[in-house]
C-alpha cells in the first residue's frame, strides 16, 4: 500500500492532481486542486482503491482528512468517490461537525448523500471522530467548567482558531451541567450557525 507519495505538482484539474515522483507521474484524485501550484513541493498522503475494471488512486492533505475519508467509506454503501466529493465540497471541518452534532439534515446537502445515508454515517460514526478526554492545561484566563476546556480542545483538535471559539465558550457556559460529548456537539451546532450566518 502506498501512504503517501512526494513530490512536484505536474498538471492538476477540476478534482485531479499529477504528482511527478523523480519522472514518474502519478495521477490522484484529490479534493483540493485549488489549493496547489504547478511546480510545488507537497507529499500527498494516499489510498489505493481497486475495482475490476480499474485501480484509482486517491490523494488527501493531510493524516486526518485520509483518515476521515477512511471512516466514510466504511460506512455500508459509500464509496470513495462520494466520499471524496463530501470532503472537496464541504470540507474536514463541517463533515466532522455535521456527524458528531448528528446533523442527518446537512449531510443530506452533501453531493450524492440522500437521507438513508445521512443516518448511516451518523450512526457509524457520531463519537468516533473528535477526542474528547484531552488533558486539559491550565491557563491564567481559565474560567470555564471542565467539560467546557475538554470540549474547546477538542474543537481546537479540529483546526477551530481560539478567535473562533470565544463566543462559542461563552454560548457553551449558558448550557450548565452538560457533559463533555453534549457540550461538544452543542459547539459544532453553533459554529455551524455561525458559519452561515445563522
Amino acid at each position: 500500500m502506498i501512504a503517501f507519495i512526494r513530490g512536484k505538482i505536474a498538471a492538476y484539474g477540476t478534482d485531479w492532481i499529477v504528482v511527478d515522483q523523480n519522472g514518474i507521474g502519478w495521477q490522484i484524485a484529490y479534493a483540493h486542486p485549488e489549493h496547489v501550484h504547478l511546480n510545488d513541493e507537497v507529499q500527498v498522503y494516499t489510498y489505493m482503491h481497486f475495482t475490476e475494471n480499474e485501480t484509482s488512486l486517491f490523494g488527501f492533505e493531510s493524516p486526518d482528512e485520509k483518515d476521515l475519508f477512511m471512516r466514510l467509506i466504511s460506512v455500508k454503501g459509500l464509496g470513495p468517490k462520494t466520499a471524496m466529493n463530501m470532503l472537496a465540497k464541504a470540507g474536514y471541518n463541517a463533515i466532522v461537525a455535521s456527524i458528531e452534532s448528528g446533523d442527518v439534515a446537512a449531510l443530506k446537502k452533501m453531493p450524492g448523500i440522500g437521507a438513508k445515508s445521512a443516518s448511516q454515517i451518523v450512526l457509524d460514526l457520531k463519537g468516533k471522530l473528535v477526542p474528547v478526554n484531552t488533558p486539559v492545561k491550565a491557563q491564567a484566563s481559565e474560567t470555564y467548567p471542565k467539560e467546557i476546556q475538554e470540549a474547546l480542545n477538542g474543537l481546537k483538535s479540529l483546526g477551530y482558531k481560539p478567535a473562533e471559539l470565544t463566543g462559542c465558550a461563552r454560548a457553551m457556559s449558558e448550557q450548565p451541567g452538560l457533559t463533555t460529548k453534549e457540550y461538544l456537539q452543542f459547539a459544532l451546532r453553533y459554529l455551524a450557525r455561525q458559519k452561515i450566518g445563522g
